[in-house]
């Protein structure tokens, strides 16, 4: 068990950490603000994705994080990241929201996962106010929270493009049926998307790092109860191709699955499987692309450095579903 001696060190150290990536963000002189992760002395890095969480510890959320809090301390993780759908059903409503404490701070308690977490927005999240997700109230409240609507992650081997991706979702304009989305800063919607691709693209384009990894909450190709999202195909997608991105990391489908694309070098990975999860419901997909899929909760892991790139799935206990892994020379492999 974590003894209480070792948090408040962890804690005080993490709190200068994050006032220094803060500023990092702060400073940068790109388009999309820039976080600094620095990597381990050999270079490489660690770290756990999960999605679609936020229940107040229901529908196995706690059984995920407990295991996440294990698997953390074994790989010894740099930082987190959650694809979105961070608070059911409809986000916060403030930045003092018990939600916040209920679904995060106090479910991930585990010291190894005391460390920065990469949020993005889901649909769920829009559903809420944005802008307390997105307050520096909340890294007042657990200095691990770091949520903008669209950066990047700069760990020299590898950069990670967070990309918002609700926005391109049309139907939550054109049939919110009774859900009300908190639109403010989106809109006009066509500029906001025209100017969110040219700097996803110029910001890929410009980065030298090994690996690219982008994270949506969107799904681009799944084989889940959302299936491809088709905005994202038709407009991220090219961008991604073009600039010969590695991973795409999405939530949404309440899932975990690996889909290797036939047209491209690009990976898609989802981990939606944080709480909630949709048994059964899997549509059919070309077996030349599809590398695994699980209709139940748990998460992934990423590991980086200079040669290699490697993912592991996790079930809800902890238990190893899937591991894939690439050298940069292209050579892949389902270990």
């Amino acid at each position: 068990m974590d003894s209480l001696r070792d948090v408040k060190p962890i804690k005080l150290i993490f709190s200068i950490f994050c006032l220094v990536i803060i500023l990092s963000a702060c400073n940068s002189t790109a388009e999309l603000p820039r976080f600094v992760q620095p990597p381990e002395p050999d270079g490489s890095l660690s770290f756990l994705v999960v999605g679609d969480w936020g229940r107040r510890g229901s529908y196995n959320q706690s059984q995920v994080a407990l295991q996440m809090g294990k698997i953390g301390k074994d790989l010894n993780i740099d930082f987190l990241i959650s694809t979105g759908d961070n608070f059911y059903d409809d986000g916060i409503i403030s930045p003092y929201d018990s939600q916040f404490q209920d679904s995060f701070t106090n479910i991930y308690t585990a010291t190894s996962l005391q460390k920065p977490w990469y949020n993005v927005l889901g649909n769920h999240d829009y559903r809420g106010n944005v802008y307390a997700q997105l307050s520096p109230i909340l890294r007042d409240l657990d200095c691990r929270w770091i949520c903008l609507r669209s950066y990047v992650v700069n760990a020299e081997i590898v950069d990670i493009f967070f990309v918002d991706t609700t926005p391109f979702v049309d139907r939550y304009f054109d049939e919110p049926k009774d859900h009300v989305y908190d639109w403010r800063g989106v809109l006009p919607r066509n500029k906001y998307l025209n100017s969110l691709l040219t700097d996803v693209d110029v910001a890929l384009q410009e980065s030298m790092a090994k690996w690219k990894i982008v994270v949506g909450h969107h799904t681009i190709k799944s084989a889940g109860h959302h299936g491809n999202t088709i905005e994202l195909e038709k407009q991220l997608l090219p961008i991604l191709e073009a600039n010969e991105v590695d991973l795409y990391i999405n939530g949404h489908d309440h899932c975990l699955e690996h889909i290797s694309s036939i047209n491209s070098g690009i990976q898609f990975m989802t981990s939606g499987g944080g709480s909630k999860a949709w048994k059964g419901d899997v549509n059919d997909w070309n077996p030349q692309e599809m590398r695994f899929y699980y209709d139940g909760q748990g998460f992934m892991s990423v590991y980086t450095s200079e040669a290699e790139l490697r993912v592991v799935f996790y079930d809800g206990l902890g238990h190893v579903l899937h591991r894939w892994s690439t050298l940069k020379n292209g050579v892949y492999s389902d270990i």
